[in-house]
């Protein structure tokens, strides 16, 4: 759609926290539109079709929490299946490389690490402090590389970078569901009524005067109120400029930078071998490592998952690096037979995504009220969402689809004032 030259609201950002943003908006009597850079609505979750009959998720794809997440309803609305068989995550389909009473030790190990993590949470809560999550693993405890993979996976980054009060407060019900058809397409599809204009790159919010002035890659227009909804690295990199300057909300952003979660989907040629929905990881006493979903949904396919600082690395060793890792850990735990079962088809590479820069957002230490920091409305006229302004529910697609109705709720509230 085209421009136009003023709107009551204008959301930078067509993912979920953009999109429910208007959808809270509809019935308001407010006009508004909705400013995406890329080609697409979704943000970071985004379903392809990695081949006939695979559908992949580059970002999310985990309705985490499913039990309190409002995208559980949305997706029954839109007629997109829920898959609720539980995750492998825990379990371990092979004892190759992996065995059953290490797994059980490495358990052990991360549990006691929890526990300390809670007790410290506790204790910073009572003291103002908030140290690094690494703190609390145990000295000289074998499992440590493994825990900090996991946290890789988790948080996008390895526990040094991670706020003990953050990971706190981080709420998860243990109830994680899938949508058959993809997250990502059904972001899509709840976006699809929205008013969007996509391929149009927000530059500058102007609200030194009595109408805000947007300039965008597709020209300038005025709006009564702004909701700005873009991931948080954008704004700690400037690549959105506020006039006048906004010093508050870019240290916000850069005390939550988006960490790095990257995902590999790999053909699988004779998939009877493996078993539906498994699990594989090996206990290589690193956190460079990868874990791998053997048939999801049971695709004839195995993803991988890689976090944090290797995934970084792989990402800049450029396309093809992830599936090369991939193949060489499958085949090291299942044997170099299985090298010629495997054909890399789609990897996500989100930190080389102009428009994302990264997964999801954690708190560095000492950072942890930054959230609340970044949510906060300026001047009754910019509003913030997104899932780092999720005080509970952030590095979430529903986190930051409760954002965007929260912000739109305080639009609203603010004609009222």
């Amino acid at each position: 759609m085209s421009l136009p030259s003023s709107i009551d609201v204008a959301i930078i950002g067509a993912g979920a926290a953009g999109i429910a943003a208007a959808h809270a908006l509809q019935n308001s009597g407010l006009s508004v539109i909705v400013l995406e850079a890329r080609d697409r609505a979704g943000g970071r979750g985004h379903t392809i079709m990695a081949a006939p009959g695979i559908a992949f998720d580059l970002g999310c794809g985990w309705l985490h929490s499913a039990d309190k997440n409002r995208f559980v309803t949305i997706a029954e609305h839109l007629n997109f299946e829920i898959d609720k068989t539980r995750p492998p995550w825990r379990e371990q389909s092979f004892d190759t490389g992996f065995a059953l009473a290490e797994r059980m030790d490495f358990i052990r190990a991360l549990d006691a690490f929890y526990d300390r993590a809670e007790q410290a949470a506790k204790t910073a809560i009572a003291s103002g402090h908030d140290p690094a999550a690494n703190d609390y693993l145990e000295p000289g405890n074998r499992w440590n590389p493994m825990i900090d993979a996991l946290s890789s996976y988790i948080n996008g980054c390895e526990l040094d970078a991670v706020s003990i009060l953050d990971m706190d407060a981080y709420e998860d019900t243990e109830i994680n569901w899938r949508v058959r058809n993809g997250y990502g397409a059904m972001i899509a599809a709840y976006g699809a009524s929205c008013p969007l204009a996509l391929n149009c790159d927000v530059s500058l919010i102007d609200h030194s005067g009595k109408r805000l002035r947007i300039e965008t890659s597709l020209g300038t227009l005025e709006a009564g109120k702004v909701v700005v909804t873009v991931p948080t690295n954008l704004i700690a990199d400037e690549a959105i400029r506020f006039h006048p300057a906004l010093p508050a909300k870019v240290d916000a952003a850069i005390g939550l930078p988006l960490g790095l979660a990257d995902k590999v989907m790999l053909a699988l040629d004779q998939p009877e071998a493996l078993p539906k929905d498994g699990s594989l990881r090996g206990a290589t006493m690193r956190t460079a490592m990868g874990s791998y979903h053997l048939r999801p949904f049971g695709q004839a396919a195995i993803e991988g998952y890689f976090g944090g600082s290797f995934a970084r690395e792989l990402e800049d060793a450029g396309p093809g690096a992830f599936a090369a890792q991939s193949i060489d850990e499958i085949a090291a735990l299942l044997g170099n037979d299985f090298r010629r079962k495997l054909k890399p088809l789609a990897e996500s590479r989100w930190a080389h995504d102009p428009y994302a820069r990264g997964s999801y957002s954690h708190a560095l230490p000492g950072h942890a009220g930054m959230r609340a920091v970044l949510a906060a409305p300026v001047d009754g006229r910019l509003f913030f969402a997104g899932e780092a302004t999720s005080p509970n529910f952030f590095s979430t697609a529903h986190g930051a689809r409760d954002s965007g109705e929260r912000a739109a709720g305080e639009v609203i509230a603010s004609m009222k004032g």
